[in-house]
């Protein structure tokens, strides 16, 4: 069976999600059309967002071409993270282990609560007045 040109994940944290197609290459990494660096002006982002690459060591083996939509920045650079450790494990089986030790398989449940009728937000409540 002939192998695939590329390798696809798609990656969620909150309200973002994260499609991430990896080909062999120099490493390079495209955020919907601009350099990862253009994309998160953030310090560390990148770092975050690449650390699938740092983990199971592949960081100049692979170009990744990434489309985010939703949410805001700390949950597109988790979804990023998440969809490069999908599609890497997709690639090879053998990196599973390592990315599951690092926490980057699992997706983040955490999302923003609703708010409940008569509270101000999701469990703040209006000030008590007793007389």
């Amino acid at each position: 069976m002939k192998s695939a040109p590329y390798f696809q994940g798609t990656g969620r944290r909150k309200t973002s999600i994260a499609r991430v197609r990896l080909v062999p290459g120099e490493g390079t990494v495209v955020v919907n059309g601009k350099a990862l660096d253009d994309y998160f002006g953030r310090d560390g982002a990148t770092d975050r967002a690449t650390l699938p690459f740092t983990v199971t060591n592949t960081a100049r083996r692979f170009n990744a071409m990434i489309k985010v939509e939703g949410g805001g920045v700390t949950g597109q650079i988790g979804a990023i993270a998440h969809g490069i450790a999908r599609a890497l494990q997709q690639m090879d089986k053998e990196l599973g282990p390592a990315l599951r030790r690092a926490g980057l398989l699992t997706r983040d449940p955490r999302a923003k609560e609703r708010k409940k009728p008569g509270l101000k937000r999701a469990r703040k409540a209006p000030q008590f007045t007793k007389r």
